[in-house]
């Protein structure tokens, strides 16, 4: 724990030192220039090219808690895409939804809410309940919904990923990688442009209970617009985040940190440094959403 504050210390003074140094242009030899991240496993990637710009245990299997709803909400974007779910269709909370432990949206037993506040709770409030009224709203059941997240993710080639919840709790097979969420948050952004926009909202009020977007970034930095928290005591403190400066942007994954500000700062060094020595280059995009057509499941 000693070790991990010491490099926690250093890590926030780099990142006020990088604030206030001019941006570089040229590469020369940044190999010494390494940036100190607490995070267990982590990825830097460049949107438009797919290029991995730093990385350190991006394949390890670990838990990614509430970032698992990202995938949740993936699969509810693809069925707005195809006609299949409405944004104001009203889905009726279950007792089932209602007794999730954890972050929640205080949903109530028998109540009536739309999908786009389902949405907003699981994106913005972390919603554990949102996530299975949801899931349950669209599959009948959460197990049922799992398996079309399952599949989603086989699709995207998350060949690391196993899902067997919509909220992210604990549980021995359920578990990614720093580098398939990184693919994961690149298809977001890809296929729902339109829908992206919810993970920059930085706070949602239901039941009269306003709660703040839990992502810090959006907060410190005004060119970060999403992406998702996570943190069980298995999983750590986790952030997918993404960045968009002067056209470029920067998807950066980190697992298992060990503070909500530690997982903020990681993120935060990580976009600093790629905006600051790494050179996009921009491919043009392929809109995924046609290659899921033999989904029938969808």
């Amino acid at each position: 724990m000693f070790f991990r504050m010491y490099r926690y210390k250093i890590l926030l003074v780099l990142l006020i030192l990088n604030s206030t140094t001019p941006n570089v242009t040229a590469f020369d030899d940044i190999s010494s220039l390494q940036p100190l991240v607490s995070a267990k496993g982590y990825i830097l990637m460049d949107y438009h090219s797919g290029e991995i710009v730093l990385k350190s245990d991006s394949t390890k299997k670990l838990e990614p808690a509430s970032i698992t709803k990202v995938m949740t909400a993936f699969v509810a974007f693809r069925l707005i895409r195809r006609g299949k779910l409405k944004l104001n269709e009203i889905a009726k909370v279950s007792k089932n939804a209602k007794s999730m432990h954890g972050s929640r949206s205080f949903l109530e037993i028998g109540s009536n809410i739309s999908v786009e506040n389902l949405i907003k709770g699981i994106i913005i409030q972390s919603g554990n309940d949102a996530a299975v009224a949801l899931a349950e709203h669209i599959s009948g059941s959460e197990a049922k919904f799992v398996r079309l997240m399952n599949k989603q993710a086989k699709k995207l080639g998350m060949n690391n990923t196993h899902f067997r919840n919509v909220s992210g709790l604990s549980d021995p097979d359920h578990y990614s990688t720093a580098y398939d969420l990184a693919i994961l948050a690149k298809a977001l952004i890809d296929t729902f442009p339109d829908y992206y926009n919810y993970y920059s909202l930085t706070s949602f009020k239901h039941n009269n209970i306003s709660q703040k977007n839990r992502n810090t970034l959006l907060f410190w930095d005004p060119t970060v617009d999403g992406i998702k928290t996570g943190y069980t005591s298995n999983a750590g403190y986790c952030l997918m985040a993404s960045a968009k400066r002067n056209g470029r942007r920067l998807i950066s994954v980190v697992l298992q940190d060990y503070s909500e500000r530690a997982r903020a700062l990681s993120s935060k060094t990580l976009l600093e440094y790629g905006f600051k020595y790494y050179q996009s280059v921009k491919l043009k995009n392929k809109n995924i959403d046609s290659d899921f057509d033999e989904l029938d499941d969808y």
